[in-house]
């Protein structure tokens, strides 16, 4: 079977071509990665590049080593991956030191990975060992709500959380850990990579302040979902804040420890703060 039909490459193509839909991904902006199962490797293992050259990743991800992931290019556009995902997509290899990287299908007119690669592949690694191998998906989005909140807002897990779940009652129940944020730092290097991950070990999403958000889950439906949500929340919380910010009634401290019980979830007490 070629890679194009193999499911996983046309949920990935579904997954970015939905997400330019939401116009959350304006030119070359955002990314996505999926870690292969081995049962996927092993089907395409005989349409993959035998002799790519390796590259260095800019971190160390011991735990990745061997791991397949599908990944976005660099400098390419979301809207064009639905058109022609060989040209836009590359399926790559991670050596066996977890430090290098090869390209053994994909990226047909050139290219590399997406400039986040580093970023990526450190949460990935973090999202591996915290969820016992089940999370596979990493996704980053320009979601326009999320980054005008970062404008307006202290940029603290604890605000950012506690007004989302406030927008919309199935918000504490699709994100029951809550949001991390990070400060505006420069993308596509080690340093916003670590910063993300070390958030990661706690939370499923992340906000990067004044950019976008970092997402992780389980398959694409979860994360997407995760995104979409999040970013639905955050478009309720600017339209309150543009009709004067003052809410009269909200999901309150003790309707959240009510939710919980009811959903049979655990919500960090740090978020159920009286306010």
């Amino acid at each position: 079977m070629r890679i194009l039909e193999q499911r996983f490459v046309q949920n990935f193509v579904k997954m970015a071509d939905d997400g330019f839909q939401q116009g959350w991904h304006e030119r070359n902006g955002g990314n996505l990665s999926y870690r292969l199962t081995r049962h996927q490797v092993e089907a395409v293992s005989d349409r993959l590049l035998d002799h790519a050259e390796w590259h260095d990743i800019g971190a160390a991800v011991p735990d990745l080593a061997g791991e397949f992931f599908l990944v976005t290019g660099t400098g390419k556009y979301f809207r064009n991956i639905i058109v022609d995902p060989e040209a836009c997509i590359a399926l790559i290899e991670i050596d066996d030191k977890g430090e290098k990287y090869r390209i053994r299908w994909g990226l047909a007119d050139g290219g590399l990975p997406t400039s986040e690669l580093p970023t990526h592949l450190l949460n990935h690694e973090v999202k591996k060992r915290v969820s016992g191998g089940k999370h596979r998906v990493i996704y980053h989005a320009h979601c326009t709500n999320v980054i005008a909140l970062t404008y307006v807002m202290p940029l603290t897990d604890l605000v950012f959380t506690r007004e989302l779940w406030e927008m919309a009652t199935e918000c504490p129940v699709v994100f029951p850990e809550g949001v991390g944020v990070v400060p505006w730092m420069v993308p596509g290097g080690r340093e916003i990579g670590v910063a993300t991950s070390k958030l990661m070990e706690e939370y499923n999403a992340v906000i990067w302040a004044h950019h976008g958000m970092f997402c992780s889950g389980e398959d694409f439906d979860s994360t997407f979902g995760l995104m979409h949500t999040i970013e639905k929340s955050a478009e309720i919380l600017v339209k309150v804040k543009s009709m004067g910010g003052e809410k009269m009634q909200t999901i309150g401290t003790d309707d959240l420890r009510a939710l919980a019980k009811g959903f049979n979830i655990t919500l960090p007490e740090k978020f159920l703060y009286e306010k």
